[in-house]
């Protein structure tokens, strides 16, 4: 349980940190971190350094329009515009930072609707749970699959994931937010927690948690590199290590795999970074 006196300066700041942290995590199968840029050619970890700057104050933003709505008793889907608002112009400052490369594009409107569910609480001057604002943002982000799909096999130009979703049916990270972030809440957290209470350091503690959100997540990234057939072949790896408790070694083998495969789990990373910032909203920030 956090306290209900949070403001939009200190959920920004936590945000930020999120995103700091969840790029610094090293090793990551076939994403940036320390070590190398994953499968990825055109980015690389300063480059996710230089994005982070760009986009400090975005998340005061978000915060700030949730601390207004929770004020005012504003319902949480009526939100939802307003933050939108706040996403394009971050995805603007973050295409400025970094001269055209989406680094986090996912992880503005994660964390920015998450700053704003916390902010909302603040603003109502109510304290939150971890779980508490996952849900509260599924009510924020209320009808948005069903708005943002209407008519998208007529889009002339349809994102990656768009494409995913005529093909298949999958409704990324939409449908995740809008289902209240059921992989945060049923696996990033309860992992994150028991790693870290095994005594695992944050680094390796988030490593292993990233598998966890991976062996469930039906990445839109994966699937637009690849194929369906693709990402059961990704359960399957990320399953075998986690069964035989994953060591540093076993992440390191598979971010080999990956990057010589080409494969990409990024939508996993932004759901690694909301994890860490509900855990640091409600926790002392582990070291």
């Amino acid at each position: 349980m956090k306290t209900k006196t949070m403001t939009s300066k200190d959920i920004g700041r936590l945000a930020l940190e999120a995103m700091l942290v969840e790029v610094s995590v090293t090793p990551k199968p076939g994403l940036v971190d320390r070590k190398n840029s994953g499968a990825h050619s055109d980015m690389g970890f300063f480059t996710f350094l230089k994005s982070a700057a760009g986009l400090r104050r975005c998340f005061d933003d978000f915060a700030e329009a949730g601390i207004v709505a929770g004020r005012e008793g504003i319902a949480p889907a009526d939100l939802f515009p307003e933050l939108r608002r706040i996403g394009i112009l971050a995805e603007r400052d973050m295409f400025e930072a970094t001269g055209g490369i989406n680094t986090h594009k996912g992880e503005i409107f994660s964390l920015g609707v998450v700053s704003a569910c916390a902010g909302y609480f603040a603003g109502a001057g109510e304290s939150f749970t971890a779980e508490e604002i996952l849900l509260l943002a599924g009510h924020v982000c209320a009808g948005l699959c069903e708005r943002d799909f209407a008519g998208i096999r007529t889009k002339r130009k349809p994102t990656k994931g768009e494409i995913v979703y005529i093909l298949y049916g999958f409704t990324g990270i939409r449908g995740e937010a809008e289902a209240g972030y059921p992989l945060v809440r049923n696996e990033g957290l309860p992992a994150l927690k028991k790693y870290l209470a095994d005594g695992h350091n944050i680094n390796d503690a988030l490593a292993f948690t990233l598998l966890h959100i991976m062996a469930l997540n039906c990445d839109t990234n994966i699937i637009s590199r690849h194929s369906v057939r693709t990402i059961v072949e990704v359960f399957d790896a990320v399953k075998a290590v986690i069964a035989g408790k994953p060591t540093i070694a076993s992440v390191r083998s598979l971010d080999k795999t990956f990057i010589a495969r080409n494969i990409s789990p990024s939508g996993s990373a932004d759901l690694l970074a909301v994890t860490y910032f509900v855990y640091a909203l409600t926790n002392t920030s582990p070291n």
